[in-house]
C-alpha cells in the first residue's frame, strides 16, 4: 500500500483518496475523473493532473478535451489557489474498520504516518510477512553451491543483475513446418545442409527488486489453455524493472519462474506466478538470436542409452508428423523438441521429447540437420522408418495428453505440406475457454450524482479495444446498486453506442448522460470457465489494473477492431513468423496467432506484428475455417508483399 494515500496503485500512477462528498465538476480531471491532483493548466484553458497529463502527452500532441495542437512544455502548474481548494477537500481514512477519521486531503499522509492505528497494524503485518519470505530465499543457493560450480558474474551496464549461463542450450528452431512460417527453409533452395538454421539460447535470468512488490513490467501472452501453448514475452514496458535489466525482450518464452516449470500451465496460472512477490526472481527464458552457418561440433559417443526404431505411417504424402526438430551447438545431431498435440506421432505415443534422430528411412542424420530430416520426411510417399537415441529414464508421452508435451508445439515436421482436413461448415467460431453475458442496468438517481466509475481502453488506444470498466468506487450510484463490476465491456449509456468512440468521446458520452434522473447502461460480463486463483486477484490490485489477455479472446467477434498489416521482401527472405492454431479435428476451428518474430526479418522489421496477435484474414480471404497446413501454403506463395488482417489483445501485465 502506497504510505502517502493508504491505498494500492502502481508506483507511477496518481494516490487514491475516498471523499467524502461529491467533488465540484470543475475540479475534476477529464482524464482520470478523479479529483485533480497536481493539477497543470494548459493554454487552451484546460486542468489534467500532472500525471495524467505526462503520461498522455507521451502519446498524443493534443489536448484531451478540444483536440488543439499541444506540447507538455507549454502547460504550467494551477494557481496557488486552485492548488489550496483541491488539498483542502474532505477525505475519509482508508482503513474504515480501525479508523473512522476524516480530514483535509492534504493532512491524510500525516495522519497515516503518524496516528492511523490500521495503517499501523498494516505495516507490523507486513514486516511479519517478508522477514520469513527473505530468509527462504538465501536458503536455497548456499545448498545448491556445493554441488554446482558458481558461474562467474556478468556484467550488466553496472547493474547487481547476473546472468546465469551455466545451463544455457542453444538450438537451432530451423525445420520447416506447417505452424512455422520458416525462413530457415525456402523450397527454391538447394545444398540442404549447408542452409542457416534459425538458433535459439537458453537462458536463465535473476532478476532483483527492491521493493519486492514492485511489478516485472512485461506482457505475456500464451498458456496451455490457448493455441500458443508457451508463455510468450508480448511487450516490455518502458521504465520497468524487466527494461532496465535489458535482457528480456518481446517474443522471448519464459520457460520456468523460480525454478517451477511454466511450460505447461495455464494463462491464469502464469500470471499468478510471475506476479508473486520477492526481492529475487529467477527466470529461465528461451531466446531467438538469429541465424548461423555454424557445423555441429563432432559427435560424442555414449553407451548409457537406449536405441529404438519406430515407424510412422502416413496416409499420404502430405500428411504432417507433427514433430518439431531442433539442433543443438552442446551436442551433434537433431533432436525432438515437442510434438504436435492430434499430430500422427503424438496419437503413435512411441516418439518422446529430447530424443535423438540417428537416421530417417536409412539415412544416417547423426551429424544432419533439421532441414535435411524435413526434406526426407516431406518426399515419403507412406512409411517413416526412424531411429532414434533416447536417455534412460525419458518418459514417453501419452497420446492425446493435454500436457507440455503436446501444447508447446507450433508446428510439424514435413516441410510445411497441405493437409486436406474434412472441414465441418457449421463449426461455430471458436471461443477460448470463455463466454460472456449481457446485462442491461437502469438505475435511478440523483441528477448531481455521479456513476462513480473509471474507465479504460478507446478505439484511439493502441489497442483500440472497447470501453471497459477499471473500477467501481465506493462512491456513486453504481456501486450502491452492484451490478456493474471492474472489467465489465460498456456497449452503451441511455441508448448511445460506445462501441466505436475513443476514450475521451466515451467519458464525453458518460458524463452527460450520467446528470440525468435515470440512467440505462448496457454492458458485457466476460464469463472466464478458468477463473484465476484468489491470490491472482488480490495481486492485481497492486497492478494499473486492466483485463487479462486470456478475457479479451471471449470477445464476440462484432468488438474486434481489425487493422490490416503489410509486410514486404525480398525473393529469398521468408516473412519471419510463426503461426499456431487452425481447424482441427479434436477442437474444431481455432483462431490463427502469431507465435514468435524472427530478429532481422521482414516480421521483426515492421515492427507492427507482436506475438499474440490473432490473423483473422490474408489478403482479404478469411482464414477461420483453414487448417494450419492449408495457410502455410498460402503464406509461401506470397512472394514479395502479403497482407495480414490482424486483431492485438494487449497481454496480461506481470
Amino acid at each position: 500500500l502506497c504510505c502517502e494515500c493508504g491505498q494500492a496503485h502502481p508506483l507511477l500512477d496518481n494516490h487514491l483518496y475516498n471523499f467524502q462528498d461529491e467533488v465540484d465538476d470543475e475540479l475534476i480531471c477529464h482524464i482520470c475523473l478523479q479529483p485533480l491532483l497536481q493539477p497543470m493548466d494548459t493554454p487552451c484553458g484546460h486542468t489534467y493532473c500532472f500525471k495524467c497529463l505526462e503520461n498522455f502527452m507521451q502519446e498524443y500532441n493534443f489536448c484531451p478535451m478540444d483536440r488543439k495542437k499541444l506540447s507538455f512544455q507549454q502547460c504550467h502548474k494551477s494557481s496557488l489557489l486552485v492548488r489550496n481548494l483541491l488539498d483542502k477537500l474532505i477525505v475519509l481514512c482508508p482503513f474504515k474498520a480501525e479508523c473512522q477519521q476524516t480530514m483535509q486531503r492534504c493532512e491524510l499522509e500525516a495522519h497515516l504516518q503518524n496516528r492511523c492505528p490500521g495503517f499501523k497494524k498494516y505495516k507490523c503485518e507486513l514486516q511479519r510477512k517478508r522477514n520469513p519470505i527473505s530468509k527462504g530465499k538465501e536458503d536455497p543457493p548456499a545448498k545448491g553451491e556445493t554441488n554446482t560450480p558458481k558461474d562467474p558474474e556478468v556484467p550488466s551496464g553496472g547493474s547487481s543483475l547476473v546472468a546465469e549461463s551455466s545451463g544455457a542450450a542453444v538450438v537451432s528452431l530451423g525445420t520447416a513446418e506447417p505452424g512455422l512460417v520458416n525462413p530457415a527453409f525456402e523450397e527454391t533452395e538447394e545444398d540442404l545442409p549447408q542452409r542457416t538454421s534459425l538458433v535459439a539460447e537458453t537462458t536463465t535470468i535473476e532478476i532483483h527488486r527492491e521493493d519486492p512488490e514492485e511489478e516485472l513490467g512485461m506482457r505475456i501472452v500464451g498458456g496451455k489453455d490457448t493455441p500458443l501453448g508457451n508463455i510468450v514475452v508480448q511487450e516490455v514496458l518502458r521504465d520497468s524493472v524487466i527494461a532496465a535489466d535489458g535482457r528480456i525482450a518481446p517474443g522471448d518464452h519464459i520457460l520456468e519462474v523460480n525454478g517451477v516449470n511454466i511450460s505447461s500451465v495455464t494463462h491464469c496460472q502464469a500470471v499468478s506466478f510471475l506476479r508473486h512477490p520477492g526481492p529475487v526472481l529467477h527466470l529461465m527464458v528461451l531466446q531467438e538470436k538469429g541465424f548461423s552457418n555454424r557445423t555441429a561440433p563432432q559427435d560424442s559417443t555414449s553407451t548409457n542409452r537406449e536405441v529404438i526404431h519406430v515407424t510412422l505411417v502416413k496416409r499420404d504424402r502430405s500428411e504432417p508428423l507433427g514433430i518439431k526438430l531442433i539442433r543443438k551447438t552442446d551436442e551433434a545431431g537433431i533432436f525432438i523438441l515437442d510434438l504436435l498435440e492430434g499430430g500422427l506421432a503424438a496419437k503413435n505415443g512411441k516418439l518422446s521429447r529430447n530424443d535423438r534422430v540417428l537416421s530417417i528411412n536409412g539415412q544416417d542424420l547423426r551429424q544432419g540437420t533439421p532441414e535435411a530430416a524435413a526434406q526426407i520426411i516431406q518426399t515419403t510417399e507412406s512409411r517413416v522408418n526412424f531411429v532414434i537415441l533416447r536417455q534412460p529414464g525419458v518418459q514417453l508421452g501419452e497420446p492425446g495428453e493435454d500436457g507440455s508435451s503436446s501444447n508447446s508445439s507450433s508446428s510439424s515436421s514435413n516441410g510445411g505440406s497441405p493437409v486436406h482436413h474434412r472441414r465441418r461448415p457449421d463449426q461455430s467460431h471458436y471461443r477460448r475457454k470463455s463466454n460472456y453475458q449481457k446485462k442491461t442496468v437502469a438505475i435511478k438517481k440523483e441528477p448531481k450524482e455521479s456513476l462513480g466509475i473509471t474507465i479504460g481502453g478507446g478505439r484511439d488506444n493502441k489497442n483500440k479495444l472497447p470501453i471497459y470498466v477499471t473500477s467501481v468506487q465506493p462512491i456513486g450510484c453504481l456501486f450502491r446498486d452492484g451490478r456493474i463490476k471492474r472489467g465489465d465491456v460498456l456497449l452503451s449509456i441511455n441508448g448511445i453506442d460506445l462501441t466505436h468512440l475513443n476514450y475521451y468521446e466515451a467519458v464525453s458520452a458518460l458524463k452527460s448522460n450520467a446528470a440525468s434522473h435515470s440512467v440505462t447502461l448496457k454492458a458485457l460480463e466476460i464469463l472466464s470457465l478458468n477463473s484465476p486463483e484468489p491470490s491472482l486477484d488480490i495481486r492485481e490490485q497492486g497492478f494499473s489494473w486492466s483485463p487479462l489477455w486470456i478475457t479479451w479472446l471471449g470477445l464476440p467477434s462484432y468488438l474486434h477492431f481489425c487493422q490490416d498489416v503489410v509486410l514486404s521482401k525480398g525473393n529469398l527472405e521468408s516473412w519471419g513468423f510463426s503461426i499456431v492454431g487452425g481447424f482441427e479435428e479434436s477442437k474444431g476451428n481455432q483462431p490463427f496467432f502469431i507465435k514468435t518474430i524472427v530478429p532481422g526479418t521482414p516480421a521483426f522489421r515492421d515492427r507492427k506484428l507482436k506475438c499474440g496477435d490473432e490473423i483473422v484474414a490474408v489478403n482479404g480471404v478469411p482464414a477461420i475455417g483453414m487448417s494450419n497446413s492449408e495457410l502455410i501454403p498460402m503464406l509461401k506463395e506470397q512472394r514479395n508483399k502479403v497482407t495480414l488482417t490482424v486483431v492485438s489483445w494487449p497481454g496480461s501485465l506481470v
